[in-house]
């Protein structure tokens, strides 16, 4: 199998976003049209202003309609290289985690410490995994942090995809997580209403932060099980920001455990000395609606194994 690597210019091309393209994210549209893009290239072109929707200024996150004319800006496929086949043991761990599949929705039970998709530095993802064993139409419905587990939804279909983010966008999936927060949660629940905003380091590092011009985000804590020096908390975040459940934590003065970007140092070093070794964030569940409007599929992932066995040593 081999990829194709675009670095260099060609022909502009302008594309019309088709009814089962509508909703999509730019950047997933991006993807999709350009196989074998690399993912930090197509990133690149949207921030420096190349990628134009409508002759606006189009960003990775923008939801594309349906008549929208893009213009994607010139690129030409150069060296194919081999492709790097996932490992049979990644590929193994994800058939056994899947937690629910029908003709078009795949969700599982993402292992911490596998990417979602490919790039910077990543050969491949739960993404390219899975297309391995299922096929190339599959698509990421959303994205969860390397380091987190949990529920991950992959439509099969292009009108599922569109379903589905639809419904993300009006608020009416239902998302729930557990965390291990560093301190003791002074109240039995606490809501954080705070804007984030992406900023780039000078050293290429994206970090989200609190910033009153950042886009809105809210989220739920609701305390489960108090310890000596952490709170156990179920987690509902009402809006879908990049690192909102670990922003919003440290904001609230208690980060996640064994958060190496928005943590304490010092905590960070008292749980790995008593058996930490990940991030401690899992998407317990979700409740998708039905697309007919009659009831709903919830589905659960169970915690993983090792951070049972942390909770038992608090």
């Amino acid at each position: 199998m081999f990829k194709q690597n675009f670095i260099s210019t060609a022909l502009v091309q302008y594309l019309e976003v088709s009814a089962e393209q509508h909703g999509q994210r730019l950047d997933n549209f991006l993807l999709a049209m350009l196989k074998g893009a690399p993912r930090s290239l197509i990133y690149r072109v949207v921030r420096t202003g190349q990628v134009r929707i409508n002759k606006g200024r189009g960003q990775a996150g923008l939801r594309i309609c349906v008549g929208d004319r893009i213009r994607i800006p010139p690129l030409r496929l150069a060296t194919e290289k081999p492709a790097i086949r996932p490992l049979s043991n990644d590929l193994r761990k994800l058939e056994a985690s899947i937690l629910y599949e029908d003709n078009k929705l795949i969700v599982l039970n993402k292992p911490a410490g596998l990417a979602v998709h490919g790039g910077s530095g990543v050969n491949y993802g739960v993404i390219e995994a899975l297309r391995v064993l299922r096929g190339q139409e599959l698509e990421l419905v959303h994205r969860l942090d390397r380091d987190t587990s949990g529920c991950l939804m992959l439509a099969k279909r292009r009108s599922m995809l569109h379903w589905l983010h639809q419904i993300i966008q009006n608020n009416q999936l239902e998302k729930h997580y557990l965390a291990l927060l560093a301190g003791r949660m002074p109240r039995p629940k606490m809501q954080v209403d705070a804007p984030l905003r992406k900023n780039t380091l000078q050293s290429g590092e994206r970090v989200v932060r609190v910033d009153a011009n950042g886009k809105s985000a809210q989220t739920e804590f609701k305390r489960l099980q108090q310890f000596a020096a952490a709170t156990l908390v179920e987690v509902h975040p009402f809006s879908g920001r990049t690192h909102q459940i670990r922003v919003h934590a440290a904001h609230l003065g208690m980060p996640v455990a064994g958060d190496e970007k928005y943590g304490h140092r010092e905590n960070n070093i008292h749980f790995k000395s008593i058996g930490l070794k990940r991030l401690f964030l899992h998407a317990t569940t979700l409740k998708i609606p039905q697309a007919d409007g009659h009831g709903s599929i919830e589905i659960t992932a169970p915690l993983d194994p090792v951070l049972e066995e942390f909770l038992g040593k608090l």
